[in-house]
């Protein structure tokens, strides 16, 4: 016999999946991954998540993404790249064929830090004449030596 579990018997993940669905949150999307680091072998945790985000994904219809964590793709080496693809793939998890590397990403991820960097950089430059308001370099928190 096979009953749809009740709201109070679900994880707190499913718990939270529903209430997103429910409120269209996401359009309704299901997307998970498994973000390994390429620097080793897989242990136990590693099948535990691999089988959670897999299985949830697959419960909602969703997607599941295997996603290398690279974020040194110098020091990665592809023995645990091809260890990390089989294994996965023995557990029965399927990511439509194509993993992603967090390294073909760092464009993305990095520039909006630079413009970040850039603005601070401009304002901490910026000093408005006597009259006006305060400098930036006025607005720092005065030193112990430094107090009136």
């Amino acid at each position: 016999m096979t009953e749809k579990k009740s709201e109070t018997s679900k994880s707190f993940i499913h718990q939270i999946i529903d209430e997103d669905n429910k409120s269209g949150k996401f359009g309704g999307r299901v997307h998970t991954r498994f973000p390994p680091e390429p620097n080793g072998f897989l242990h136990i945790g590693h099948a535990k998540s691999i089988c959670l985000n897999y299985g949830i994904s697959e419960e909602y219809g969703g997607k599941f993404n295997l996603r290398f964590d690279d974020t040194n793709p110098t020091k990665e080496e592809t023995e645990y790249v091809e260890s990390i693809i089989e294994d996965v793939r023995w557990l029965g998890a399927d990511w439509e064929g194509s993993e992603l590397y967090a390294s073909d990403y760092f464009d993305q991820l990095v520039s909006p830090g630079h413009d970040s960097l850039r603005l601070l950089s401009l304002l901490a430059s910026y000093s408005p004449s006597r009259d006006s308001a305060p400098s930036w370099s006025a607005c720092a928190r005065p030193s112990a030596t430094n107090s009136s």
